[in-house]
């Protein structure tokens, strides 16, 4: 493999760089890897990715090189979509064309700052999203996949609970809207090193739909190392301004520091302020706020400690938030061991975790948590996990689960049992699968998830997704059986063909969705792809009589092409 250093940023002093460098194989028969410089096993996997490990190394003779490439892409398509007739309760096919232009570039400023702009981006190759079922109140966070957006994207991070998705920047707020898209003009992102601090600028213009004005969104985000080469200090502004004149703003703080060892303190703040409300600086009410303690190691003790805060009018409109007005303590307890070489286990490890949200008005307890838990690795590749958990919910305003299907208000105590299973991944035929069982609110649920996987070939592997719930509330006469499948299909056919396709069946939707690419990249730079989405209704019967089998299709084709100046 060959990897041109004009495609790297990095900084040369008369021609000599330092670098740090990690490498590791896995040989998959063994499931075993191999990493250089010698990585401490505490850390699991992820220690392989720790920068602070890797081991330098000085190239002489190497330059920088900044290096300008320009990728205009055309676009055309032709499908068709359901609508409601004028006249009556029936439906009919709307036929759809679509053509597009638009350009990427792509440009160096310095050894370590790179811009890029966008005008009229298009993700028709971008697969699509992966179907969920809602089973909470709660709304569902969906992963970016747009890659303007993912690529160096972790600049950008001001995350709060990773359990639930919570930050302060949510990049899936642009383009987007209740599900549909919405048209981007054009944007621009310059990510990189500015002395010695890391610097991201993110800037995007959508156009109007429907009710909607067009909207200007900006990210800005600075970090820099501070007080040892583990902890950092930083700072990050969003901004969604309307052309009508509102505007949602928000701001906030963090830090890493590294207390000794493996003990780490974070601390974060955020506020926003927008249109229409009081805006103030001094209050906790437009504010966020998170501190957190914890070791990390997967070997003997380690503990975590957090306790964050959201007020009531804390709305990041560029932000993801599962709840509003509250308080969370959560805190874990483990102790993790590595047996050694004459032990089939890699490792094993007993931990505790709790958590407790509080409301904020009143301080009475929403809903809390406690799990103790038990997680096995073997040498060989096979992972368990086995998690009771005890569950208590106060709910205020019933919700409804499905058609017929709701939690009535009430406070609820109920109990259940989680165990998931995996086999090593480095065989042809792997898998994964997960069942849990117990109370739901003053109901039960059974769910189950099966995760497999088949490698036919080094040129074709498939993977499966299917899961499937239970629920029924025995003493309000109401029952439900969600079923989520998904199959994804990759071929490599050449170095240069490939073809990937994605189908996925949603009960609580009653849609089958198709999502199917060939691309062709005869070189780097160059692509053309052809793209097929497809939408089935099933469940036809009741108030859903009279829909057709076709909901939508589209078939897309999209052509690339880079050059450098």
């Amino acid at each position: 493999m060959r990897i041109p250093f004009s495609s790297l940023r990095f900084q040369d002093v008369n021609g000599r760089v330092t670098m740090g460098l990690i490498a590791w194989r896995k040989i998959a028969r063994k499931e075993e890897f191999d990493a250089f410089p010698s990585i401490p096993p505490k850390w699991g996997f992820w220690g392989l990715f720790k920068p602070s490990r890797a081991q330098e190394f000085v190239l002489d003779g190497v330059y920088s090189r900044r290096p300008l490439y320009v990728a205009p892409y055309v676009l055309g398509g032709a499908g068709h979509s359901t609508e409601r007739t004028p006249a009556g309760p029936g439906y009919e096919h709307a036929r759809t064309t679509q053509r597009e232009a638009g350009l990427d570039l792509k440009h160096g400023l310095t050894s370590n700052l790179t811009l890029d702009l966008t005008v009229n981006p298009d993700f028709a190759q971008v697969e699509a999203d992966d179907q969920q079922i809602n089973l909470s109140r709660f709304s569902l966070f969906f992963p970016e996949k747009r890659l303007f957006f993912q690529e160096r994207s972790s600049i950008f991070d001001f995350n709060f609970e990773s359990s639930e998705g919570t930050r302060l920047f949510y990049s899936r707020r642009i383009g987007t809207d209740a599900g549909g898209l919405v048209r981007i003009y054009g944007g621009a992102r310059m990510v990189g090193r500015v002395g010695q601090w890391d610097v991201g600028v993110l800037n995007v213009q959508t156009a109007a739909i429907d009710d909607i004005p067009s909207e200007n969104f900006g990210a800005y985000r600075v970090k820099r190392q501070a007080f040892n080469p583990y902890s950092y200090v930083g700072g990050i502004v969003t901004t969604r301004l309307g052309r009508s004149g509102d505007y949602n703003v928000a701001y906030g703080l963090d830090s890493s520091i590294r207390l000794f060892g493996d003990d780490y303190l974070t601390a974060k703040w955020a506020q926003t302020f927008k249109d229409g409300a009081r805006n103030d600086p001094l209050s906790f009410d437009p504010a966020r706020l998170r501190v957190v303690w914890q070791r990390r190691t997967n070997k003997g003790l380690s503990y975590y400690g957090a306790y964050s805060r959201a007020g009531a009018d804390y709305e990041p409109d560029l932000g993801f938030e599962a709840r509003r007005d509250f308080s969370l303590v959560r805190s874990e307890v483990a102790y993790g061991w590595i047996p050694g070489d004459q032990s089939r286990l890699y490792s094993h490890q007993l931990s505790l975790i709790g958590a407790a949200y509080v409301r904020n008005p009143d301080a009475s307890l929403e809903s809390a948590e406690l799990s103790p838990q038990w997680s096995v690795k073997t040498k060989s590749g096979y992972e368990l996990y086995l998690f009771p958990i005890f569950t208590q919910d106060d709910i205020r305003e019933g919700f409804e689960i499905a058609e017929s299907v709701a939690v009535p208000s009430g406070r609820y105590q109920f109990a259940s049992m989680g165990i998931e299973v995996w086999t090593p991944d480095g065989r042809p035929l792997s898998t994964g699968l997960s069942m849990d069982a117990g109370g739901f609110y003053d109901g039960w649920r059974l769910s189950a998830r099966l995760l497999p996987r088949w490698s036919l070939s080094a040129d074709l592997q498939l993977q499966g997704d299917y899961r499937v719930n239970r629920i029924a509330f025995p003493d309000r006469g109401q029952e439900l059986t969600t079923h989520l499948a998904k199959v994804r299909v990759l071929s490599m056919m050449s170095t240069k063909l490939s073809a990937a396709a994605f189908v996925q069946y949603n009960s609580a939707t009653k849609a089958v969705i198709t999502n199917a690419r060939l691309r062709y990249n005869p070189r780097e730079g160059v692509d053309l792809y052809l793209v097929y989405n497809d939408v089935l209704n099933t469940g036809r019967t009741g108030g859903r009589a009279g829909l057709p089998v076709s909901d939508s299709r589209a078939v897309l084709l999209k052509y690339t092409y880079t050059f450098s100046l």
